[in-house]
């Protein structure tokens, strides 16, 4: 066939369509599967045909046992057909589709979405990570291709660990780092190990999220509370625990309350953990992101060997990505890898080739370096201005991370919430993320300042002001 000729080839010749089975009379069976198909909504509205050559081969039928169908089923008004456009589904046909799926809503939602643990996704920065991507796909052999080491890509292991041990003070080596889809995979899998190493309870903070309490809970781990006051969790009551064998915290700053472990704390809390033999899982919920204090390094950098590190690429770039890691005891790595299965899916090949690239560039420190000064005049307007036109707010918690706890004498956080739903903002009450069995009675809203773009971000607060005036 000439370049010309294919070029003149219908485009529509390989789509496959699935009829089911033909029988007795062809022509009949394959006209009635078309229109079956069509009022099913398997072919919707709009939706091109096959070529009657393509589906001749297909179905093993004659060409014109095909075109006579089409013929039909055009002169019907179940299909249209335009010379050199091809056959397509009518328009005409979907008040007769009996399950057409309705078009996804795209409208945006109104207002500012100011729940926690959201990040300015505006900011993503595009261009640097598309010429990672590039970069790293265009270099890579063909076998990254198949199935993926359910551990990671041996490139961004190593990578990751010498960012972390560099930027977050972990002693880590490509061998103990494992990769998964985001921190709700990393809880999950230490949750499965843990279940299967024979523990049956976890210490927890008392305020937290939610979602990992219940993860802990379908491992069949019972969650104990630990109160947090303005030095972190108090690890001395942890010795009259009976049963614990793990315990979950956040201790560069503590989710939602926004405070750090103090370092004697620190200390305290790994000395507990080589005593009983027990892990701690710490979760590096926003730890990049600090601004009025020395950087607070990782808890794991005090042990290697009890402490179990979790962090994201969630809150430093999009938590669209998936991107996850754990840094693993190396004793615990083979039982943590276990629990993802021989084949199991992990993050896709092409986000860790190119976060390997980003990082390496020096491009993932600049963003670092560039959201961290973003946020950090954020959370300067949002203090300066609650204090001078809502004075009677307290804020908690603006030493780090992309939220913080506002706290309102005489209102509840439920009412707060209210109050500031009223002006089209989402935030989540304190009381959402407090643990069933915790003791605290404090109460409030935490707000985070991070999602909304810079070009919206004065309305928000305006917005904000006056639900707390």
């Amino acid at each position: 066939m000439s370049d010309r000729a294919a070029q003149r080839r219908p485009r529509t010749a390989g789509l496959d369509l699935h009829l089911g089975r033909l029988d007795g009379n062809v022509r009949a069976s394959l006209t009635d599967a078309v229109r079956d198909a069509i009022r099913a909504g398997r072919l919707a509205p709009g939706t091109r045909m096959p070529s009657s050559r393509a589906l001749a081969a297909d179905l093993q039928v004659a060409r014109n046992t095909v075109v006579r169908v089409y013929s039909e089923l055009i002169n019907e008004g179940w299909l249209t057909g335009l010379q050199g456009s091809g056959t397509k589904v009518s328009d005409r046909v979907a008040e007769f589709v009996e399950d057409q799926p309705r078009p996804a809503d795209t409208r945006s939602r109104p207002g500012h979405d100011l729940r926690p643990g959201h990040p300015d996704l505006s900011s993503f920065p595009r261009d640097e990570w598309i010429r990672a991507v590039k970069k790293s796909i265009g270099a890579v052999p063909f076998e990254a291709f198949g199935y993926t080491d359910p551990h990671g890509r041996g490139e961004l292991r190593d990578t990751l660990a010498r960012y972390l041990t560099r930027a977050r003070g972990l002693r880590a080596h490509a061998g103990n780092v494992v990769v998964c889809s985001g921190a709700a995979e990393g809880v999950r899998l230490v949750a499965a190990a843990l279940a299967a190493a024979g523990v049956t309870r976890v210490a927890v903070e008392e305020f937290g999220l939610p979602t990992q309490h219940r993860t802990l809970a379908d491992a069949g781990l019972e969650t104990v509370p630990l109160a947090v006051d303005a030095d972190g969790v108090d690890p001395s009551v942890l010795d009259g625990l009976p049963a614990v064998g793990a315990v979950l915290l956040t201790p560069s700053h503590q989710f939602p309350l926004g405070v750090a472990l103090r370092y004697d704390r620190r200390a305290a809390i790994v000395e507990w953990a080589r005593r009983r033999g027990a892990l701690i899982v710490e979760d590096d919920y926003d730890g990049e992101f600090r601004y009025d204090r020395s950087p607070v390094g990782a808890l794991q950098g005090l042990d290697r060997d009890h402490v179990l590190y979790l962090g994201t690429a969630s809150k430093s770039l999009a938590p669209g990505l998936r991107l996850g890691w754990l840094v693993v005891p190396d004793r615990l790595v083979d039982a943590i890898v276990a629990q993802k299965g021989e084949t199991e899916e992990t993050v896709g090949f092409v986000n860790q080739l190119a976060m390997t690239e980003f990082v390496e560039s020096g491009a993932y420190d600049r963003h670092i370096r560039a959201m961290r000064a973003q946020y950090r005049r954020r959370r300067r307007h949002l203090v300066e201005t609650l204090a001078r036109q809502a004075p009677d707010v307290r804020v908690a918690g603006t030493a780090a991370g992309l939220h913080v706890l506002l706290e309102q004498p005489g209102r509840s956080g439920s009412e707060l919430v209210r109050r500031i739903a009223a002006e089209q903002l989402t935030v989540e009450p304190l009381d959402f993320f407090r643990h069933p069995g915790a003791a605290s009675d404090r109460d409030g809203a935490v707000i985070g300042f991070a999602a909304p773009s810079p070009s919206g971000w004065s309305g928000v607060l305006e917005s904000l002001v006056r639900a707390l005036a």
